[in-house]
């Protein structure tokens, strides 16, 4: 039990680290955009990311997955790179006329819900986790929460 509660900490850690990381990179595009563009910084985001990747799986020799395998996965699982792309549009569009923190509490409150309903049908082959209650209160107290920051 207490190992498992160490683990579930790490991971808590690691999703609370991912929200900085988020909240920081969304700032740094959504800055880069004012100065060259919209789809300009999302291409230098994107390319960027997969140079640093290139470097990473076939230079040091980071990764231990297997790209033959990729005709095992279903078409979309692959649909990952063009959301991510629409995410960072969306986040550099939504902070400058929002600001980072409201920006930030919209993302959460619709990555959450998504979220639920990922959990709630076991999509994509990940466990069923059923949709309860109190996370329909937990969502409506974020929803109010986003609707708070819009308060100036």
């Amino acid at each position: 039990m207490n190992l498992l509660l160490t683990g579930a900490i790490f991971a808590l850690l690691i999703a609370l680290a991912s929200g900085i990381a988020m909240a920081l990179q969304g700032s740094l595009n959504a800055s880069l955009a004012k100065i060259i563009g919209l789809l300009e910084s999302t291409f230098i985001v994107h390319a960027s990311a997969a140079i640093l990747l290139i470097v990473m799986i076939f230079v040091l020799r980071m990764g231990h997955g297997d790209f033959g395998s990729y005709n095992q996965a279903p078409w979309y699982l692959y649909l990952g790179g063009a959301i991510g792309i629409a995410i960072t549009v969306g986040v550099m569009v939504s902070i400058p006329k929002l600001g980072v923190a409201t920006a930030t509490t919209a993302i959460i409150v619709g990555q959450v819900t998504t979220a639920a309903l990922v959990d709630h049908f076991g999509l994509f082959g990940l466990q069923k986790i059923p949709f309860t209650w109190m996370k329909f209160v937990g969502i409506v107290l974020l929803a109010a929460g986003a609707k708070f920051m819009l308060i100036k």
